[in-house]
């Protein structure tokens, strides 16, 4: 068994992740579509649209590999799932999900990343988990990196898609107006914003894999049409994103990505009410289709999907900003606190009253690491026998702007601070790992001292 304070030491050691986007990629994802589209007509069953023309990712925005601790990919599941609502009562399993992969990932003598031989080993049933949620966390740690690099000097945020969608589409129950495409959506937002200028919407779809390589161009044709449900602004104008992870690559982990260019920029008027993030969002019933014009100049078809008219820009802005803001104030524990940005589609009432005291998670733990002060939440378990206590919050400085429905000042602040959090070095004076994201999110990991009751047990069992 490893050694607990060597597993925290693993958990910030900087990695290579392998990226793959050629043509050759973007070539075979065409041929499993094709491929797919011909068995669907074989079967008696309608293509799936996809997004036409994915391209592999230009140089300059993409490397051959990223460079990422194992603790900053958790770090990005984790602010990237808080809303999901996978367990009860924003429970321990749906917060803190992220913290079962502590020991999942190593490097290897390569310097690449990989999974550790814990990390090959679950359960048959549990595969697929792994490689979803490992596969968002790697998605982003790419993803992130591209946008930044193709709108530099804008802060880019996380937005869970379903969370955004919701606020104007329904996307489950009684309400569902068209069933035959309302599944088909991506899974994240990334959202490019600078305070005065329009917002860059990238839609993007990630999958994760366990088996061989041709299996990543039918995953990637799969999120193909994912991302074809969304369109800002005209059809097939808003620029995408499409990953496979594929976690046993002979390498160690990589990360195939595609791309649609696009525009995808909300433009309004500067005036605009309707984009102000701090007035509260009410449920639309926007109808599900998008518009796609006919290439012959003959009348345009109406398809399924989500498409954002533009005027329709100014409210999308402010959907996407209280998502984020709302993701932002559950990672940092507090429920009520998530409320107040979500509507009652979107889940308001999952994160209202009273929170279970053994399985909730509430926002009331205060840090400092190198003079800053951090609010949110902590978990105490053991790992490898010893007490370990993580916490995840949000700059304080930051967290009062959003505690107090202050979105706006939220975002002119974190846009500014940015580079700083880019810049600080928090590892050295926090004994274990840190994760300090540059919305002013930090997930950190420490050892606690045993105390003298478990002293006493441990004393017993050992006769």
């Amino acid at each position: 068994m490893t050694d607990t304070s060597v597993v925290l030491e693993n958990l910030v050691k900087p990695w290579h992740v392998q990226v793959a986007s050629t043509t050759a990629l973007a070539g075979a994802v065409a041929d499993a579509a094709a491929k797919d589209d011909k068995e669907r007509l074989e079967d008696g069953r309608e293509p799936v649209r996809r997004k036409p023309e994915l391209r592999r990712v230009p140089a300059v925005e993409v490397g051959q590999s990223v460079t990422v601790t194992p603790w900053e990919v958790l770090h990005a599941l984790g602010r990237a799932t808080v809303l999901s609502r996978q367990g009860a009562g924003r429970g321990l399993a749906e917060h803190w999900g992220c913290l079962k992969y502590c020991q999942a990932l190593e490097g290897s003598s390569g310097k690449y990343m990989k999974l550790s031989e814990e990390g090959l080993n679950p359960r048959r049933h549990y595969k697929t988990v792994q490689s979803s949620e490992l596969g968002i966390g790697f998605a982003l740690a790419v993803a992130e990196r591209i946008v930044r690099k193709r709108y530099p000097g804008h802060s880019v945020s996380l937005v869970d898609a379903d969370i955004a969608l919701q606020a104007g589409w329904a996307l489950v129950g009684k309400d569902v107006r068209r069933r035959d495409w309302v599944r088909q959506r991506p899974n994240f937002f990334l959202e490019a914003w600078k305070p005065g200028e329009p917002s860059k919407v990238v839609p993007l779809a990630c999958k994760g894999m366990h088996g061989k390589t041709p299996y990543v161009y039918t995953q990637l044709a799969s999120a193909s049409a994912q991302v074809e449900a969304v369109h800002v602004g005209p059809w097939n104008e808003t620029p995408v994103l499409v990953t496979s992870t594929e976690l046993l690559g002979q390498g160690g982990i990589t990360v195939h990505v595609l791309q649609a260019h696009g525009d995808g920029a909300l433009a309004f008027a500067p005036d605009d009410p309707a984009a102000n993030a701090d007035q509260a969002l009410d449920d639309l019933n926007i109808y599900p289709d998008v518009r796609v014009p006919d290439p012959d100049g003959g009348e345009e078809q109406r398809v399924s999907g989500f498409q954002v008219q533009p005027e329709q820009y100014a409210w999308f802005r402010r959907a996407l900003a209280r998502a984020g803001a709302a993701g932002l104030t559950g990672f940092t524990g507090g429920g009520e606190l998530t409320a107040q940005y979500l509507t009652k589609r979107q889940g308001r009432r999952h994160f209202e009253g009273f929170t279970h005291a053994g399985t909730g998670i509430v926002q009331d733990v205060g840090i400092e690491i190198g003079g800053v002060t951090f609010v949110g939440t902590d978990h105490v378990f053991r790992l490898n026998g010893t007490r370990v206590e993580a916490f995840s919050g949000l700059a304080e400085n930051l967290f009062r702007h959003l505690r107090d429905g202050r979105v706006e000042q939220y975002r002119r602040e974190a846009h500014a601070l940015r580079s700083s959090w880019r810049s600080a070095r928090f590892e050295d004076e926090w004994d274990g790992p840190v994760s300090l994201r540059e919305d002013g999110s930090i997930m950190v990991m420490s050892l606690l001292p045993e105390t003298p009751r478990c002293i006493a047990l441990e004393r017993c069992l050992r006769g």
